[in-house]
């Protein structure tokens, strides 16, 4: 079964609620508004189109007796003088297919890819005032199953329970070209449960995140749909596979620590009260910490630190570590570090990473999630974009950049009379 879609949910799935979308109450339209009009075009009359109103309908995608359509396709339609619309799709035996509208509102989309090499039929009626129909329909068959595809695959696992500074990671097996990330990341879409404002952005040409304009709401549920099996996805390449996946967001937990401070202390607040104050060492002036925002990429109760391929003498060294938390892929971590609680609170002396005494390491590795953030303030160094999972170190107007469909604020919120959850699908922003 598909998810209902209310008007508030369908254009926060975009990440760009507020924009103006047409046709969006499940299949249906009003009427005196063109519905649906495609990426592909305008399209000419459905030749087995049925017109007993004052209703018109026509599909432009997929073309009747098209016998090339991928499996992860767009029903395009337009339907004028129509107070509703509906979209059924059913393969050779008749078995209905589940789909609904496309947040953007240009397209009817299947819940998951259809089958390559298969036969498919698509009727699209439509209603008008007096309540009379138009019926178009559209009988086609799937391409043949290709060799050339891209995987999608989730960093995070079915049911996690994540920081609340977690993007939601989607990375792929083959670079995507830019002109083509559009159509990619239309098809990704994100339900969060309460609605939060957020965007997908192109963290790389082989990953895309996605992440709400503020920290997480603790006990936000994350539903990512990424319809993108059969979908053509540029250069010749269509999509593997769909995926999905759900996940949870834990308690509200930050961690920051200002450098200049005397003491030199990290900050642990939780629901908006500082719940410990931890003595630390950050990097010695030769090899400072990084200033920004991460968040934890991993946590390791032990582990060794080898550094013994360093060009550096000085700075190589193998050492045993307990309660490790990563934070940039450069190698900053925050650890125990039994050797420094002379100078934790005082003064610098670590290779980069954060300081603590045994006990402050294990209560704090006890309370934190992948994706608790920690910002970091006052060191000689700024945080590299990628050198870690940095989308928080880059304001909201420079993050929404990298989304490769422009993105539009929020309209504000409105009473949603089909007392559906408030939730937020996003495939643009």
């Amino acid at each position: 079964m598909t998810r209902p879609w209310t008007r508030r949910r369908a254009l926060s799935a975009l990440g760009l609620t507020g924009a103006a979308v047409t046709g969006l109450a499940a299949c249906t339209s009003k009427s005196g508004s063109p519905t649906l009009v495609g990426p592909s075009g305008s399209a000419a009359p459905s030749p087995t189109e049925v017109k007993n109103g004052k209703a018109t309908v026509s599909i432009t995608s997929p073309k009747d007796g098209a016998d090339d359509a991928p499996a992860g396709l767009d029903v395009v339609f337009t339907a004028q003088d129509a107070s509703s619309t509906k979209v059924e799709l059913v393969d050779a035996e008749g078995n209905a297919v589940d789909g609904d509208m496309h947040p953007d509102g240009t397209s009817w989309i299947p819940a998951k890819m259809l089958q390559w090499g298969t036969n498919y039929k698509v009727t699209v009626t439509a209603t008008d005032a007096d309540g009379k129909t138009t019926i178009g329909t559209s009988a086609f068959a799937t391409m043949a199953k290709p060799s050339k595809t891209v995987g999608f695959s989730s960093f995070l696992a079915d049911g996690q329970v994540v920081g609340v500074g977690m993007p939601m990671i989607i990375r792929l097996s083959r670079a995507i070209e830019s002109g083509d990330r559009a159509e990619v990341q239309r098809r990704l879409l994100v339900t969060t449960t309460p609605a939060q404002e957020g965007t997908w952005t192109w963290y790389s040409a082989t990953e895309l995140h996605w992440r709400p304009k503020e920290f997480w709401q603790a006990g936000t549920k994350v539903f990512v749909d990424v319809r993108i099996g059969g979908a053509p996805v540029g250069g010749g390449y269509f999509g593997r596979s769909d995926l999905t996946l759900d996940c949870t967001i834990g308690p509200s937990l930050v961690m920051t620590i200002d450098d200049r401070a005397k003491p030199k202390v990290m900050h642990v607040i939780k629901d908006g009260k500082t719940i410990r104050t931890i003595p630390v060492s950050l990097g010695r002036p030769t090899m400072p910490s990084s200033s920004g925002t991460t968040v934890i990429i991993e946590k390791l109760a032990n582990t060794v630190f080898d550094t013994m391929d360093d060009p550096n003498p000085a700075n190589r060294y193998k050492t045993p570590i307990q309660f490790a938390q990563r934070l940039t892929w450069g190698g900053e971590f925050i650890h125990a570090a039994p050797w420094s609680v002379s100078d934790q609170g005082k003064r610098n002396v670590s290779h980069g990473c954060v300081n603590m005494s045994l006990a402050n390491a294990q209560w704090l590795f006890s309370q934190t999630l992948i994706g608790s953030p920690l910002t970091v303030k006052g060191t000689a160094r700024a945080l590299q974009w990628n050198n870690g999972w940095t989308d928080w170190d880059r304001p909201w107007d420079e993050y929404v950049k990298g989304s490769a469909i422009p993105y539009a604020p929020p309209a504000p919120p409105s009473a949603d009379p089909s007392g559906a959850p408030s939730a937020s699908p996003s495939t643009t922003g």
